[in-house]
């Protein structure tokens, strides 16, 4: 396949036929110098004063998953040879490829039971959610100051709805049950006559709970308001159709279901009709919604991993159940107080959110060192505070801190789950050896009344 022949030509332009190691031009001082190089020594890689034995085992799929083989099949010819702009009609290069861009939006729309007359793409969920929420309520801010969301929403959306905040609109945050999910009573009382949009996460990224959307897309069809959901969680993993459950707007991601980085979509519904202002002017590709030069190595890529995510999410989901089961179970039968952050049962079965009592997060992280896993969102991660969606569902500030999302997926092996199991018991009991509040918890001791007095 194209992508075995890429790989053999650089491991080829690596070694010359006698062995004699190829020397590396550096074309771009910059970009070589701006790059901090993975030390591979032979003890193992070092990289930013971390130093482990190999590359870890990854689990972080809710951060991003690799580019599935197939995928990378489909695109290679449109970076290759079939190259052309695909605005470009009137010559063969442009029309080979706007040929391709329209096949991979057959391909997304299919995966939602959409028309591909109602994708637009865009460089993805980020750019989808503003367009979404931003986009409806300026276009309709004559008569629409009101958007209602939640409070475990991603942090593009709580933006967006601060940003319309400070140009005078008014946002309502609503709180979710201790299980992550949305109530709806709530929502129903919290619509008002101006209510413009009300835009629900599908599938948390922190926690993986999955909202009730055909509940909520009943109660917004009810009092006419337009449902947006970020779907970037969802799309490819369960089973979505955007009548069924009454979605206007629906932002999606590539690279979340094993397609390439940089390359998004927007489901916006024709009938009826949602309208939205564009965030960007240019040459008015994509219906005017989001202009500039449609990616189409990319757009072929995004299109390849929704049909296959269409004919593999059966599989997948119950090989990934079993898997996430397999970790749970094993953790659980040696180690006690391990919480699962979120509702057990509404959830996406590939994240696996769970807080360790008695053990500090920070320091847990660090000695899971070899297992590539996440405190929660990759675009919070730098923030020492606790996680904002743990302490949305009530999570007390201690067990918030010990919060692990184990994120696994399609290439997801039975060996790596039994090593990061293994290596998760390991590192919890070292540390609670270390304190001398698990300690006191395993001599009885109410931790939770005692009173501590402050020097």
């Amino acid at each position: 396949m194209a992508s075995k022949l890429v790989a053999a030509a650089i491991r080829r332009s690596i070694h010359k036929p006698n062995g004699t190691p190829f020397v590396r031009r550096n074309f771009s001082t910059a970009a070589a110098a701006a790059v901090e190089p993975l030390e591979e020594e032979s003890t193992g890689i070092s990289m930013k004063g971390v130093k482990i034995s190999g590359r870890p085992l990854y689990l972080d799929m809710q951060a991003t998953s690799p580019v599935d083989p197939r995928v990378l099949d489909a695109m290679l010819p449109y970076y290759l040879s079939q190259f052309g702009n695909p605005h470009s009609r009137t010559h063969l290069y442009g029309w080979e490829s706007e040929r391709a861009v329209e096949a991979a939006r057959a391909q997304v729309s299919a995966l939602i039971n959409a028309s591909p007359k109602e994708i637009i793409f865009t460089s993805g969920a980020t750019e989808s959610n503003n367009i979404s929420i931003k986009g409806v309520l300026h276009f309709y801010k004559e008569k629409k100051r009101h958007v209602i969301t939640t409070q475990t929403e991603h942090k593009c959306v709580l933006d967006s709805c601060r940003h319309l905040q400070h140009e005078g609109f008014e946002i309502t945050y609503l709180p979710v049950k201790s299980d992550g999910l949305v109530d709806l009573e709530k929502l129903r009382a919290s619509i008002r006559p101006d209510t413009g949009l009300i835009s629900v996460m599908m599938v948390n990224n922190e926690i993986g709970v999955i909202q009730p959307m055909e509940e909520i897309g009943k109660i917004c069809k009810e009092f006419n308001v337009p449902l947006h959901t970020d779907a970037a969680q969802a799309l490819g993993k369960i089973p979505i159709d955007v009548d069924s459950m009454n979605i206007s707007l629906m932002s999606l991601s590539g690279h979340k279901i094993y397609g390439p980085k940089g390359i998004g979509a927007l489901y916006m519904r024709r009938r009826p009709r949602i309208r939205v202002e564009p965030q960007m002017n240019g040459g008015g590709q994509e219906r005017g919604i989001r202009s500039g030069t449609v990616p189409t190595p990319l757009v072929v890529g995004f299109g390849a991993a929704c049909e296959l995510a269409m004919k593999e999410m059966e599989y997948d989901e119950k090989r990934i159940r079993t898997l996430q089961e397999r970790l749970l179970n094993g953790i659980r039968t040696k180690l006690e107080g391990v919480v699962v952050n979120g509702s057990e049962e509404s959830r996406y079965v590939g994240n696996l959110n769970l807080s360790f009592a008695f053990v500090e997060g920070e320091s847990l992280l660090m000695g899971l060192k070899e297992v590539a896993v996440s405190s929660g969102s990759a675009c919070t991660s730098a923030s020492l505070e606790p996680s904002y969606v743990l302490r949305a569902l009530g999570v007390e500030e201690d067990m918030a801190h010990t919060s692990i999302r184990y994120g696994i997926g399609r290439f997801t092996t039975e060996a790596e789950i039994d090593k990061a199991m293994e290596l998760t018991v390991k590192q919890v009991e070292k540390l609670r050896e270390m304190s001398p509040l698990y300690e006191m918890y395993k001599d009885g001791i109410d931790i939770k009344s005692i009173e501590w007095s402050q020097h």
